[in-house]
């Protein structure tokens, strides 16, 4: 009897087990059965993912999305991207439109407990801004008492707007918009007072958007911590292991100077810690069900963390944002990679 029921624990959980390992690898198995990533990307996020003149997108989610078809696909152009407002893209990944979420979408509790989504490693902090016309005069946040304030819906700007509000006797009028192209519009069109989103969102749209920037200034204050990463589906550990591990890679390769450029030099490094990220010794890409050079791969399509930053966001970008609390950890910042051990 004894060992009839010890038998059948065993079975039920191997049979669990095959189970959970099934559920963990359906995305990477589509995603190479299908030979195509199919990211979600915003409408229009300078800096993060917008399209260009040819209809191309590009920005620093952008970047992270051919990484990963690097990394699983062996090609960073084998991408599919889909647009999404902030209404429908974790909708979009819900229902299995999407593989993965790249849109500068905010780490909340409540996103991490209720939505049956996976957050993944922060890949930009930023903080929720305020943008007004110079000629307004309006040095702080209590001189947009009263003011007319565009807002996306559907987004945390707009719960924190009123939560800020009500706690520091501001009485602003929210104007919202399901459309973040349409909230541009209104804003520099004189409609709103004062227009609020992620402090870098703000920075691209005036050096983008505006019909000229220099007529308006993003104000020095934020009212939020908006800690910005992927999204994945519940029950996808595999996958979801793989977007964890990209961004740590990428934070890897800039702490060891291993760059776009000279990833295929870097790999005859002696160093460990080197041979490791890229492939050159241990399993770090057999264990995840890739090629154990997928981080190489990654890497030369766009460069570590800080090359990517600074062509779409940092001072080779229009929007000339400092790195901040962007930086790596040794030099202030708050971006550190997990060791590959």
């Amino acid at each position: 009897m004894k060992r009839t029921v010890i038998t059948a624990a065993g079975l039920f959980a191997a049979l669990t087990f095959t189970g959970i390992c099934t559920a963990s690898a359906a995305t990477l198995d589509s995603v190479k059965q299908r030979g195509t990533l199919v990211c979600g990307v915003s409408t229009g996020f300078a800096g993060f993912s917008a399209p260009d003149s040819q209809g191309n997108f590009k920005g620093l989610d952008v970047d992270y999305c051919r990484a990963l078809a690097a990394g699983v696909l062996g090609d960073p152009n084998k991408v599919r991207y889909v647009a999404l407002t902030a209404q429908n893209r974790f909708t979009a990944l819900q229902s299995g439109e999407i593989d993965v979420l790249y849109r500068n979408s905010t780490e909340t509790f409540l996103r991490g407990t209720t939505l049956g989504l996976r957050q993944g490693p922060i890949n930009f902090y930023d903080g929720q801004g305020f943008v007004v016309r110079k000629d307004a005069g309006v040095k702080d946040l209590k001189g947009l008492n009263g003011a007319t304030v565009c807002v996306a819906q559907g987004t945390t700007h707009e719960v924190t707007l009123g939560d800020y509000g009500r706690a520091n006797n501001i009485d602003w009028k929210p104007l919202v918009f399901d459309r973040v192209d349409t909230m541009y519009q209104t804003f520099f069109g004189g409609r709103c007072d004062a227009m609020t989103q992620d402090a870098s969102a703000l920075a691209g749209a005036v050096a983008t958007a505006a019909p000229n920037a220099a007529d308006y200034v993003v104000l020095p204050i934020t009212i939020s911590k908006e800690p910005l990463g992927p999204f994945t589906r519940n029950g996808d550990e595999v996958w979801s292991d793989i977007i964890t591990w990209l961004h740590y890679g990428l934070i890897e390769a800039e702490e060891l100077g291993v760059t776009q450029a000279n990833t295929d030099e870097m790999a005859k490094s002696p160093t460990p810690a080197v041979q490791r990220l890229l492939g050159a010794s241990g399993d770090l890409g057999a264990r995840l069900g890739l090629d154990n050079k997928w981080l190489l791969q990654a890497i030369k399509a766009g460069g570590n963390y800080g090359e990517i930053f600074e062509r779409n966001v940092g001072q080779a970008s229009p929007l000339k944002l400092e790195r901040g609390l962007n930086a790596l950890w040794t030099k202030g910042g708050l971006m550190y990679a997990v060791p590959f051990k």
